[in-house]
């Protein structure tokens, strides 16, 4: 789920650029598309939001790890339970917030200001499926450390900028 996840996040941010360049061009031969830029934007969040989770599985989320870096054995394990207990808390948090928000707006019918009068609740979905992926992301991460005592998969990069 997460591959797909972040596959479909790949997808919208190429349509993101795809959009733009057309635009960009489209000024030279007095061509434009109404609401361009506000599906620029749907794109961008939707791409940002499903690549949230797959990004975490593969280790790539930018961390603040100055504290934890230092603290070994047991230590350091449970307070990466602690951090991951807190994370998968928010994510929740948010993803319940965010299907709630889409969930409104497709009830009472909301559609954007903008010339294009999209239905919210379009855009709005994917923002609570790429939460609901991050909140599972997390789960799964803090039942491997706590259960597990595997500490969080870390991209290469990380040693080479830290």
């Amino acid at each position: 789920m997460y591959d797909l996840f972040g596959a479909i996040g790949g997808l919208f941010i190429v349509l993101t650029l795809a959009i733009q360049v057309v635009s960009i061009f489209g000024r030279f031969v007095s061509f434009t598309i109404e609401g361009y830029d506000a599906y620029a934007g749907y794109f961008l969040a939707a791409g940002s939001f499903f690549a949230l989770a797959h990004t975490l599985r593969r280790g790539d989320h930018i961390r603040v790890t100055l504290m934890l870096s230092r603290l070994t054995g047991s230590v350091r394990i449970w307070m990466e339970v602690f951090c991951l207990a807190v994370a998968t808390l928010l994510t929740t948090y948010f993803a319940y917030y965010s299907c709630k928000l889409a969930w409104g707006s497709w009830a009472y019918n909301d559609v954007s200001h903008n010339i294009d009068a999209t239905p919210l609740w379009i855009p709005q979905l994917s923002m609570a499926l790429g939460m609901i992926a991050l909140a599972l992301a997390f789960a799964e991460e803090f039942y491997h450390v706590a259960r597990r005592r595997e500490l969080p998969v870390q991209s290469d990069e990380l040693a080479r900028t830290e």
